[in-house]
C-alpha cells in the first residue's frame, strides 16, 4: 500500500470509491470537481489516497481551521477492506495535521452511521454527545 495526495487527477475514481462504499455526495455543490480542485490546491487541506495493487483504494479528507483539525470523509472499496487501509489513511491525515501544528483532531460521523462511529471510537476517538453539529447552507447542494 502507498499513501499519496489526492490528485484532481484522481477525481473520478474518488466518486467511484464514494459509490462503492456507499457513500452520498454532492456532485453539483460541494462535491464538485471545481471544488474538490480548490480545497486540493488550498493551505488547509489533507486529502489523500490509498493505492494498492495499482488500484485506487482508499481516500480520506482531511482539514483544519488552524486550531482543530478534522476528518470529513474516510471510504474504502469494498474489494481492499480488512486491511488495515482506513486506519492507514487515518493515521497519516493525523501526522501530516499534527506536523501544521495541529494538536486536536476530530471527525465527522453521521449518527446513523454505527460503524464509523466503532472505527473511530477503536482509534481513540471519543464521542462527545453533549457536542451538537449545526450548520447554516448557502444552497442545499453544498
Amino acid at each position: 500500500m502507498r499513501i499519496r495526495p489526492l490528485a484532481i487527477e484522481d477525481y473520478d475514481q474518488l466518486l467511484l470509491i464514494w459509490d462503492e462504499a456507499g457513500l452520498p455526495y454532492k456532485p453539483t455543490g460541494r462535491d464538485r470537481r471545481e471544488a474538490i480542485a480548490r480545497e486540493i490546491a488550498g493551505p488547509s487541506s489533507v486529502f489523500l489516497a490509498a493505492e494498492c495493487e495499482g488500484v485506487l483504494a482508499g481516500v480520506v479528507l482531511g482539514t483544519h481551521d488552524g486550531r482543530k483539525g478534522w476528518i470529513n470523509r474516510v471510504a474504502v472499496r469494498p474489494a481492499f477492506r480488512r486491511r488495515g487501509i482506513a486506519r492507514a489513511l487515518v493515521a497519516a491525515v493525523e501526522e501530516r495535521l499534527h506536523a501544521q501544528g495541529i494538536e486536536i483532531v476530530t471527525c465527522l460521523v453521521e449518527d446513523n452511521n454505527r460503524t464509523s462511529l466503532a472505527f473511530f471510537e477503536r482509534l481513540g476517538y471519543r464521542h462527545h454527545p453533549e457536542i451538537l453539529y449545526l450548520s447554516k447552507r448557502h444552497r442545499e447542494d453544498v
